[in-house]
């Protein structure tokens, strides 16, 4: 990716600190590194299962899914910056013990207009358990 948007950046930024920080997660305040790249007062995240959740619900949840694997890996497959959005296309492996679950995953960064991410859609295929 030589050619590189600003906006584009900074998913890959987030997602680089996002990544770096999984194996150290205990609290929700050890995200705090993220609030860098992200409107915290007016962040939305929507999930897999249309759930709606403000930053402060995403980071309880970050908590808990990071608290529970090892570590966090991703291979971007696509990532295109098209008209104020990020579409983020990766296969996303998580590791807990000797077990990696496999998922692909999209997720559509939207931005405010200081350029941090103020809205997520998450969008998931993965093997059935």
């Amino acid at each position: 990716m030589t050619d590189t948007g600003p906006l584009t950046q900074t998913v890959l930024d987030y997602v680089r600190t996002m990544t770096e920080l999984v194996p150290t997660v205990r609290t929700v305040e050890d995200w705090a590194p993220l609030t860098e790249f992200v409107a915290v007062d007016d962040f939305e995240r929507v999930g897999t299962f249309l759930e709606v959740q403000d930053w402060a619900q995403y980071t309880e949840m970050l908590t808990q899914w990071g608290s529970a694997i090892a570590t966090f890996e991703t291979t971007v497959r696509r990532i295109s910056e098209v008209d104020g959005l990020v579409y983020y296309e990766v296969e996303e492996r998580h590791h807990v013990g000797e077990h990696t679950a496999v998922v692909n995953s999209m997720t559509v960064f939207a931005f405010d207009d200081e350029g941090r991410i103020r809205h997520l859609d998450v969008y998931l295929q993965q093997q059935p358990r």
